[in-house]
C-alpha cells in the first residue's frame, strides 16, 4: 500500500494555508488522548459515520476520512500507538477525484472538527516507516487518533439523536391523531348543523395547520405544537357537548363542567407517551360497578334482541365463542376497555344496543386512523363481523393512546395471527381493563 510522500506536501507545510487554530489544537489533543486508547478501526469509523451530518461533517469530508482508514493496519489502532498516513496528495486526488484545492478544503474541515489531526514533519514532507512487525516507528502525516478518543462522544451523541427521532416520532404520530379528531369533531358538527363558534375554532385549526414543520424540526417545537392542538381539542370538544346538550334540550350543569375541568387538568401535553384528550361524559370503574351498571355506562341497552341480520350473525358469534373460550368478549368489556373509542362511539351513534351497532360506528370511524377499506373487509371476511369489530376497537383505541403508529398494519397483524391460530383477542382487552383498575 503506497504511502510516500512523493516531495514536499502542501497540507503539512508547518507554515502558509494552514495557520494555527484553536481547532487544530484541540484536534492534537484529542489525538494524545487517542494514542492513550485501544480502539478498533471499525468501531471508530462506525461511531463517527452515525453522527457525522450531526457534527458537521460533509459527504466529500467522509470519503476522505475512508480513504485514509484504508491505509491503517489493525496493530496502529492499538494502545500507544497512532493511525498515521502519509500517503501523497498525488495518491490522494486520484483515489477520490478531488482536486488539490479540494482535497486541502476537506482535510482541513475534517481537522477544525476534531477527527483528525495533522502531524507535521520538520520540513513539510508527508513520510513514515514501519518496524518488521508492521507497526509503525516513526511518521508524519494525517493523524486519525483522534477518532480513538472521541468514540465514547459519538456513541453516547448517538444515542440522544436516536432517542430524540424516536420521541419525535411519537409527538408527530400524536399531533395527526389529535389533528383527525379535531377535523372529524368539526365535521360532525357542521354535518349535524350545530349552533356553536365553528368558524373560529375552524381557522384556529388551519392556522395550527400552517404552523406543522415541513422538515425535521426539534421535539421541544413538535410538545409545543402538541399541547397547542390538545389545547384546541378541548375547547372543541367542550363546544360539541354544550351544542350537544342544547340540541337536545339538556342543560349543561355544574357536573358537566366539573368533567370538563378534571379532563382538561389530567391532559400533560409535554408527556412522551400519553392519550390524546378526548372528552368522556362517563368514567368507568370495573371494580365498583355491577353488570347493569357497566352495560348503561358503556352506552349498551341490556337484553335487546338484534333487529337485523348482521346483528344476528354476531350475537350468534358470541355464542359460539363461549362455547370455545368459556368466557366471551362481550359488548360492555369492549366499550369499557377502550374508552377513546366509546366516547366517540356514544357521539356518533347514541346508545349501542348491540353488536351491529358497533359493526357500524365501527366503519364509521375506521378512515379516521387511516385504515383502509380493503383491509377492514379483509379483516371481516378472514375473521368474522365481530371479531374484526372488536379488533377495529382495539386498533382505535391503541392508536389514540400512540401504542400503535400504523393501525392498518396492527390490523393486518390480528388477521395474520388468527389464521395462524394464535390470537387471542380477549387478553388484549382484559388487560387493558386491568391497567384501568390499577
Amino acid at each position: 500500500m503506497p504511502q510516500n510522500g512523493g516531495g514536499v506536501s502542501n497540507i503539512n507545510r508547518p507554515s502558509g494555508w494552514r495557520k494555527a487554530t484553536a481547532g487544530l489544537a484541540v484536534a492534537e489533543q484529542h489525538a494524545q488522548n487517542g494514542e492513550r486508547v485501544a480502539i478498533p478501526k471499525t468501531q471508530a469509523f462506525v461511531a463517527v459515520k452515525r453522527v457525522g451530518a450531526h457534527i458537521g461533517l460533509k459527504a466529500g469530508d467522509m470519503l476522505l476520512l475512508d480513504t485514509l482508514g484504508a491505509f491503517t493496519q489493525v496493530q496502529d489502532w492499538e494502545e500507544g500507538q497512532r493511525p498515521i498516513v502519509w500517503a501523497s496528495n498525488a495518491y490522494l486526488m486520484e483515489q477520490t477525484g478531488f482536486s488539490l484545492s479540494a482535497l486541502k478544503r476537506h482535510a482541513r474541515r475534517l481537522a477544525e472538527i476534531g477527527v483528525i489531526s495533522f502531524k507535521d514533519s520538520p520540513n513539510g514532507k508527508r513520510w513514515g516507516r514501519r518496524d518488521a512487525d508492521g507497526r509503525i516507528v516513526e511518521a508524519y502525516g494525517f493523524d486519525l487518533s483522534p477518532l480513538s478518543a472521541r468514540v465514547e462522544e459519538f456513541e453516547e451523541l448517538q444515542a440522544e439523536l436516536q432517542a430524540e427521532r424516536e420521541l419525535c416520532q411519537r409527538l408527530k404520530r400524536q399531533i395527526t391523531v389529535a389533528r383527525r379528531m379535531i377535523r372529524a369533531r368539526i365535521e360532525a358538527a357542521s354535518h349535524a348543523a350545530l349552533k356553536g363558534p365553528w368558524t373560529h375554532l375552524s381557522g384556529l385549526f388551519e392556522d395550527l395547520l400552517e404552523r406543522l414543520p415541513r422538515r425535521n424540526t426539534a421535539s421541544e417545537k413538535l410538545e409545543r405544537l402538541l399541547a397547542w392542538f390538545r389545547e384546541l381539542q378541548e375547547r372543541i370538544e367542550a363546544a360539541y357537548l354544550t351544542a350537544v346538550r342544547a340540541e337536545e334540550g339538556v342543560e349543561n350543569t355544574p357536573e358537566t363542567s366539573e368533567q370538563v375541568s378534571e379532563k382538561t387538568q389530567e391532559m400533560n401535553p409535554r408527556e412522551v407517551i400519553s392519550e390524546p384528550h378526548i372528552l368522556i361524559t362517563t368514567q368507568l370503574n370495573p371494580v365498583t360497578r355491577n353488570r347493569s351498571e357497566t352495560e348503561q355506562a358503556a352506552g349498551v341497552v341490556p337484553n335487546e334482541p338484534p333487529e337485523d341480520p348482521v346483528a344476528r350473525e354476531l350475537e350468534d358469534w358470541v355464542a359460539e365463542t363461549r362455547k370455545k373460550r368459556g368466557a366471551a368478549i362481550d359488548l360492555a368489556t369492549v366499550m369499557q376497555a377502550c374508552p377513546e373509542f366509546a366516547s366517540w362511539a356514544r357521539n356518533m351513534g347514541g346508545y349501542l344496543k348491540d353488536w351491529g351497532d358497533l359493526h357500524r360506528v365501527a366503519g364509521q370511524l375506521r378512515p379516521m386512523i387511516g385504515v383502509s377499506e380493503h383491509a377492514w373487509n379483509l379483516a371481516q371476511d378472514r375473521l368474522g363481523p365481530q371479531i374484526a369489530t372488536a379488533a377495529l376497537v382495539l386498533t382505535f383505541d391503541k392508536h389514540c393512546a400512540g401504542e400503535v403508529a400504523s393501525p392498518g398494519g396492527y390490523l393486518r397483524g390480528i388477521v395474520q395471527k388468527a389464521g395462524a391460530g394464535e390470537l387471542h383477542l380477549e387478553r388484549s382487552f382484559y388487560g387493558r381493563l386491568s391497567g384501568q383498575a390499577a
